[in-house]
C-alpha cells in the first residue's frame, strides 16, 4: 500500500512542479520539469535510505543493549551470587592482614564468586559497550556494597602478590559506579546501609 502512495506522490510532485514552473516561467518544458523533479526525488531517496539505515542500526544497538543487560541481570541475580554477596555482607569484617588467615573456605569461596561476578560485569560493560546510565540505576547498590567490603582485601592481595592488575577491571567498574552515584544520588543516599538480619531478602 505504501508504494502506491509513493508513486502517486511522485507524479503529483511532477505535475505541481510543472504547473508552478509554467506559471513562473513559460519557457520551461515539461521534460525539464520532470528532470528537476527526478533529481529532487533521488536526493530525497538518498536521505530517506540514510534515515532508515540509521533507524535500523539504532534498533540493532538497542537489541544488543537489552541482551547485555539481560545477561548482567542473570549474572548478578543468580541464587549463587545472591548468597555469596549476602555471606560477605554479613561475615566479612576486620583488617585483611589480621582476618585473611582466619577466613573459612566458605568465606573465601564467597569472596571469589562476588569478585568474579564483578569482573564479568566489568567485561560486558567495558569500552562503552553498554551505557552506564542504562544499567547502574539498578546495579549500583550491589557493586558499591560488594566493593566496599572487598576492596581492602583486593588492595592487600595486590601488594602481597605484587600483582597490581589483581581484579583491576572490577576496581574500574567500582570507580565508574562511584562516579555515577556521585552524579545521581544525594550524599545520604550514597551511604551504604548494612542490615543485621541473617535471612533478609
Amino acid at each position: 500500500m505504501v508504494w502506491k502512495y509513493s508513486i502517486f506522490g511522485f507524479f503529483a510532485l511532477i505535475l505541481l512542479s510543472w504547473v508552478a514552473s509554467y506559471l513562473l516561467d513559460r519557457g520551461n518544458s515539461l521534460i525539464a520539469t520532470i528532470e528537476s523533479a527526478a533529481t529532487a526525488i533521488t536526493a530525497a531517496a538518498v536521505f530517506g535510505a540514510g534515515y532508515f539505515a540509521y533507524k535500523e542500526l539504532s534498533e540493532i544497538e538497542n537489541t544488543r543493549y537489552m541482551d547485555i543487560a539481560d545477561r548482567l541481570f542473570g549474572e548478578l541475580n543468580s541464587q549463587e551470587n545472591i548468597e555469596a554477596r549476602r555471606h560477605i555482607f554479613q561475615n566479612l569484617t576486620g583488617k585483611p592482614e589480621d582476618a585473611l588467615e582466619k577466613l573459612s573456605a566458605e568465606d573465601r569461596d564467597a569472596m571469589k564468586k562476588v569478585l568474579n561476578s564483578l569482573d564479568r560485569v566489568a567485561f560486558l560493560t567495558r569500552d562503552g559497550w553498554i551505557p552506564d546510565d542504562l544499567i547502574l540505576p539498578w546495579m549500583h547498590p550491589m557493586i558499591s556494597k560488594s566493593w566496599e567490603k572487598l576492596v581492602p582485601y583486593v588492595l592487600y592481595e595486590r601488594e602481597r602478590r605484587d600483582e597490581p592488575y589483581y581484579y583491576e577491571h572490577a576496581g574500574e567498574l567500582a570507580e565508574r559506579c562511584q562516579k555515577w552515584r556521585e552524579e545521581n544520588l544525594s550524599e545520604a543516599a550514597r551511604e551504604n546501609k548494612w542490615i543485621k538480619v541473617k535471612n533478609a531478602l
